[in-house]
Order: C-alpha cells, then structure tokens, then sequence
C-alpha cells in the first residue's frame, strides 16, 4: 500500500476468483474479455470483491462467477432503459453513476445489444 491508501486493491489475483468454477463458467469469462480485447486494449485488475475490466479508466466489473454464469457491471453516467439485455439498473447512492446489471449464462448473450454497450463503455473511458 502507498502513504495515505485506505486499502490495496493488490491483494487478490485472478486465479483467486477462478479458482473451481466450472469449465462452463471460465469459458464465459475468457468470452467476454476475448470480445472486449477486440474492440480495444483492455486490462483485468482482480479487486478485492470483483475483477475490473479497464482501459483507460473502468470500463465493466465481473461481480460474480457462479456455477453456469458470469454477472456483469457496466458503470454508465445515466440510466439507459430502453434495453434487453439489463436486468437492473440502479444509481449508485451520492454519485451520478447508474450501475447497469448484466447476467450471461452463453457466449450466445454476448449479443448485438451487448456489444454495443461495451463499444459505449469502452469509448467512455477513452474521451
């Protein structure tokens, strides 16, 4: 840790978080970043609770890896409803963030609509 950090970020590594997940689920995991990597350089940084995915800045958060599934966050500065692919949004409470919730159960929910929220997160953290 630095001089005046709260906490390390430091202290989890990826293979803590894949660590006896199903074949199923790595195989999600490693999808999703592969498509991210394709529209542009994208970093994983585990943390302590969840892997972020970043470029110049966050771009999406893997919240959970569970049995057959991959839980995705994407942080957006205003809510966008007219989707089918969130299954929630929320505000994060004191900031302008909205969290945008996404669950992929198969390479296959990695859609059109998907892709193009990734494209609108990544060239967020690159304006």
């Amino acid at each position: 840790m630095k001089a005046n950090q709260s906490h390390s970020c430091g202290d989890k590594v990826l293979g803590d978080f894949l660590y006896n997940k199903s074949e199923h689920t790595l195989a999600l995991f490693r999808y999703f970043v592969e498509q991210y990597q394709k529209i542009g350089p994208v970093t994983v940084h585990p943390t302590k609770s969840m892997i972020a995915l970043a470029a110049k800045t966050r771009i999406a958060y893997i919240t959970r890896l569970g049995r057959d599934f991959v839980d995705v966050v994407f942080p957006f500065p205003k809510p966008y409803e007219d989707n089918l692919c969130f299954t929630r949004i929320a505000q994060v409470p004191g900031t302008s963030q909205y969290n945008h919730h996404l669950r992929l159960s198969s390479v296959e929910d990695v859609n059109a609509e998907v892709r193009k929220f990734m494209k609108m997160a990544f060239a967020q953290a690159n304006a």
